[in-house]
């Protein structure tokens, strides 16, 4: 018995080569475990470069904060009572947005199944009058800050008939509506030589707005970097004040975003501070002309140079600038304001809203591209594909020609001399407001920065901001709310420009009213940003937000 054991020892005893091959799979594995942890040692290595040891102290902080934040959320106790407050939050927002009656005057169908019989023109015509009583906020009064880019009445007319004319057109399909095709290109062109691309051989595409412009560009400079530098875990590096859609495109395109704080005085990020975060891995850069929190522009011809020397994209969002930058030297406006379009070396995009101060249709923006490669790389095509070569500019594959032809015809009309006093009236109403802001109100009112185009944004030391905000809303005005800091902004339109200082003087009554009974502070900036100064604030704002999308659609 004990021979055979011993036989089968040896049988069972693994060969020199068997050894050697054993040996060398062992050197692999710990060589690919050596290089991951080099790997992670780098990213590690990069990650506090570019946010210091005290910057990646705190983020550790917040990341631990939140995790236990969330874990407290989910016990049975703490689960229900933050149900019921959502639950009560959830009844305002729809008795706001989704109401199940009306005010008095007001009568509305519910029509959630398609009817047996359609509707003849004369009821639809009643319908349209009575959810246009349901908009609130004097628009006409110019009561709005942003959101409404009216033109007036007379260019109203216009973009209908031109929407009329081409109601039924798709720019999908040139060949069958070659005038849309005509009128986009031409949009594109006098929109390339407003931001001066015509020096540079730029170029451009139309999108349904500055969130697709903004999504096109990342997902062209990851492409591009993909192809021309190899990069296959994309990177960029915007500034905390820019534009939330490049954290949205980053979601979508599973892009690592690094946020820069800005000068805290200034608001301006500052180029030697972005510099660190830029590595092999970085596809772009972000700069606003202007931003939309606080109206600053960024350092755009510096920020241009750090693009150029590390050969990376610099993308500049004028969305919300628009035909107000572009115009700004015509009308006067040259103090304050840098170069920012592609006169500007390292610049490899600009995103330029035209249904903003272009006062376009809405739902037209143009993305725009130093050359025609680097374009190609925002551009889909399918060649193979059994319904035919499919190729399509940006998201959307349908597109309205409606919309189109409304912008062509509104550019076309208003022309050089008529922006030009748009933006002389529009910027001088913000200068205006943002003296008096200093004059009239320097006790209790801060302005953020120093804004020069059409956003004026102010703080409070002394007050509670939203509660200001929110008298200001029962007084029929709609200003935007800000957060990190705290603050209001108020952006100047055609409207709004007529109206500043009507705006000035409810101001004043709101902080008077504040200062007199600063208890009695109520509505939905004080319930929405007041929880989010609390240590559940983001993960309760974050629910209420979703609870917002949903009823959108009740």
């Amino acid at each position: 018995m004990a021979a055979w054991s011993q036989l089968q020892l040896q049988k069972l005893k693994p060969s020199p080569r068997a050894l050697i091959v054993v040996k060398r799979i062992g050197q692999i594995s710990s060589l690919i475990r050596l290089m991951l942890f080099l790997k992670l040692l780098l990213g590690a290595y990069r990650h506090v470069y570019a946010y210091g040891i005290l910057g990646t102290g705190n983020q550790i902080y917040t990341g631990i904060k939140n995790i236990i934040v969330r874990i407290i959320l989910k016990l049975p106790s703490s689960k229900a009572e933050m149900a019921k407050e959502l639950a009560k939050t959830r009844s305002g927002l729809k008795a706001s947005l989704a109401p199940d009656t009306f005010p008095e005057g007001i009568e509305l169908n519910g029509t959630r199944s398609i009817p047996e019989q359609g509707h003849d023109i004369e009821w639809l015509r009643k319908e349209f009058t009575n959810l246009h009583k349901l908009d609130r906020g004097d628009v006409e009064g110019g009561r709005v800050s942003g959101a409404v880019y009216h033109g007036g009445q007379e260019l109203s007319s216009i973009i209908n008939e031109a929407s009329a004319n081409f109601v039924i057109s798709n720019a999908l399909h040139p060949d069958v509506f070659p005038g849309v095709r005509k009128m986009e290109a031409e949009l594109v062109s006098m929109v390339v030589k407003l931001f001066h691309g015509d020096v540079t051989g730029a170029c451009g595409t139309t999108t349904s707005g500055g969130t697709e412009s903004i999504i096109m560009s990342v997902k062209t400079h990851r492409d591009w970097a993909r192809a021309t530098k190899g990069v296959k875990e994309p990177e960029m590096v915007v500034p905390v004040t820019a534009h939330a859609a490049f954290w949205k495109a980053a979601e979508y395109f599973c892009i690592k975003i690094h946020t820069v704080p800005v000068d805290p005085v200034t608001r301006q990020v500052d180029p030697k501070l972005m510099k660190r975060f830029i590595n092999p891995n970085t596809i772009m850069i972000v700069g606003s002309a202007p931003n939309f929190p606080d109206g600053m522009i960024d350092r755009i011809p510096e920020l241009g140079q750090l693009a150029k020397r590390y050969n990376v994209g610099l993308h500049v969002d004028c969305c919300l600038g628009s035909f107000i930058i572009s115009f700004a030297e015509r009308a006067g406006f040259t103090e304050g304001i840098p170069k920012f379009d592609f006169q500007v070396p390292g610049v490899t995009a600009i995103s330029c809203d035209t249904h903003k101060y272009a006062f376009c249709p809405k739902g037209t923006s143009v993305i725009m591209y130093r050359s025609k490669e680097l374009r190609r790389f925002q551009f889909f095509c399918k060649s193979d594909w059994s319904g035919g070569v499919y190729a399509s500019p940006s998201i959307a594959g349908s597109r309205p020609g409606a919309v189109l032809a409304g912008a062509w015809a509104v550019v076309n009309h208003i022309g050089i001399d008529g922006y030009t006093e748009s933006a002389k009236q529009i910027i001088g109403a913000a200068r205006h407001f943002k003296g008096e802001l200093k004059k009239r109100f320097a006790a209790d009112l801060q302005v953020v920065g120093d804004p020069q185009l059409s956003v004026i944004a102010f703080s409070s030391k002394t007050l509670n901001i939203y509660a200001v905000g929110d008298r200001m809303s029962k007084k029929g005005w709609h200003l935007n709310a800000l957060n990190q800091p705290a603050g209001l902004h108020m952006a100047f339109t055609r409207l709004t420009a007529a109206s500043v200082d009507s705006l000035l003087d409810d101001l004043a009554a709101a902080i008077k009213e504040e200062k007199a009974s600063p208890e009695a502070a109520t509505g939905n900036l004080v319930a929405l940003y007041g929880v989010g100064q609390t240590p559940a604030g983001p993960v309760v704002v974050e629910e209420v937000a979703l609870s917002f999308l949903d009823i959108l659609y009740e």
